[in-house]
């Protein structure tokens, strides 16, 4: 992909450190009586054991308690998360199926593929609040001839284009990322899309690829036993549960470089607006928890609160920097 360097690179932040804009809630404040009637079905479009997957389950059975009804989570696997996106919006919109969504499925794939996926998730998508927010790992494999990102930078101009670098797919957040890094830094990586994390993470630790950009959440406890390095976190500091890797931008030429990944429930557009303002009152009280909040940590995330009336703007804006990154990387693809 060609890129340019000047137009992508203060998007970097894009994903949690946009500025929030004005915009009325979609919700009111009674809860029909007769929810929930039945137990909840929430959507988990990733494969069981990863950092998604992971975060869903420390969470939701916290929702179900409150709510008084079962909480089903089932993982609906394929195209990066459309699959599971889509699902969703053709759902009843009676407030018992729940998206577990990110940016991947609900923002980035319908401006990648527009052609592909028809659908746009701010509007057929009712963000209700957000879960949770993650750094991601740069990491190499075990035998990566540089132990640091500054070594990696020197590497990566020395073999331009030989270095390949594995992702959860095509268009994804991790993807967009990876691109973004190459441009900041001008380096050319060949990227090796899989279908899952956790596929990238075992092929990474075989060395079968050299490089791999991984959720915090599912990379960590491969990096702590050595069985793959990590070079650094897209995280301003460094994350609590990998101490010992450094953050990015403590490395030129990625100083300005941050990026923090969200997680949170949508449900389909139509659903009764008193039932989103009553999953996401649960929602926040649940992430007030200490054992909640702890157990979070341990995963390698961290609570991410925001009335729904402000999650929705935070996801108009990411929507809008989304758009231009996409546009910038020429990943765009209309086939």
């Amino acid at each position: 992909m060609s890129l340019q360097r000047r137009k992508l690179a203060p998007l970097a932040a894009w994903m949690l450190g946009a500025p929030l804009l004005p915009l009325s809630a979609r919700a009111g404040t009674a809860v029909p009586d007769a929810w929930p009637s039945q137990p909840l079905t929430v959507v988990v479009p990733f494969a069981p054991g990863g950092s998604v997957d992971v975060a869903a389950r420390l969470v939701m059975p916290q929702l179900a308690e409150r709510l008084g009804q079962p909480v089903v989570i089932e993982n609906t696997v394929g195209a990066s998360g459309t699959i599971a996106t889509q699902r969703v919006i053709k759902a009843r919109p009676d407030g018992h199926t729940l998206l577990f969504g990110v940016a991947s499925c609900v923002l980035i794939a319908p401006l990648v593929y527009p052609e592909r996926f028809r659908y746009d998730g701010l509007r057929e998508l009712l963000p209700v609040a957000p879960i949770a927010a993650s750094a991601f790992v740069l990491a190499g494999r075990p035998d990566l001839p540089a132990t640091t990102a500054a070594e990696l930078v020197r590497l990566s101009r020395q073999q331009a284009g030989r270095l390949t670098i594995g992702t959860d797919g095509v268009g994804t957040s991790l993807h967009l990322t990876a691109e973004m890094l190459q441009q900041q830094a001008g380096l050319a990586w060949t990227h090796v899309p899989y279908k899952s994390g956790p596929q990238v993470l075992t092929e990474l630790a075989g060395s079968q690829i050299d490089l791999a950009l991984l959720p915090v959440a599912l990379v960590q406890s491969f990096v702590r036993e050595g069985k793959v390095r990590g070079l650094g976190v897209t995280s301003r500091q460094r994350a609590a549960t990998l101490p010992g890797t450094p953050s990015l931008s403590e490395t030129p030429p990625w100083q300005s470089f941050e990026v923090l990944a969200w997680q949170g429930l949508l449900l389909p557009a139509r659903t009764d607006a008193r039932i989103a303002a009553r999953l996401a009152r649960e929602v926040a009280d649940a992430l007030t928890d200490p054992a909640l909040v702890r157990k979070l940590a341990e995963a390698g995330f961290q609570p991410m609160t925001m009335e729904q009336n402000r999650f929705i703007a935070h996801l108009e804006r990411e929507k809008q920097l989304l758009e231009q990154a996409v546009r910038a990387a020429h990943m765009r693809s209309d086939s």
